[in-house]
């Protein structure tokens, strides 16, 4: 077995085969659902953004919850240190 089928996994004619009937598959479906490459790259794009925006919104709500309890919290704590800072 030469070293390019070895790197191929198969003789390089049945892999060219094989990868002209998936790519006329993969082309016939997207076709019929109206993709391009360029949408499928957009689509990928918005999904990394979309995970990338969805994170920091997290982390946004995680500590805008933080300062308001923070709001409340820390001066009660002032409150009662020093109420019983003077015992």
């Amino acid at each position: 077995m030469s070293a390019l089928a070895r790197f191929l996994g198969d003789s390089p004619l049945k892999v060219i085969v094989k990868l002209v009937v998936v790519s006329f598959l993969v082309g016939l479906v997207m076709n019929a659902f109206g993709w391009s490459p360029y949408d499928v790259l957009r689509g990928i794009q918005n999904f990394f953004l979309d995970i990338w925006n969805m994170g920091f919104r997290a982390v946004d709500r995680f500590l805008g919850y933080i300062l308001l309890g923070a709001a409340i919290v820390v001066p009660a704590f002032i409150l009662l240190r020093i109420a019983n800072f003077r015992k």
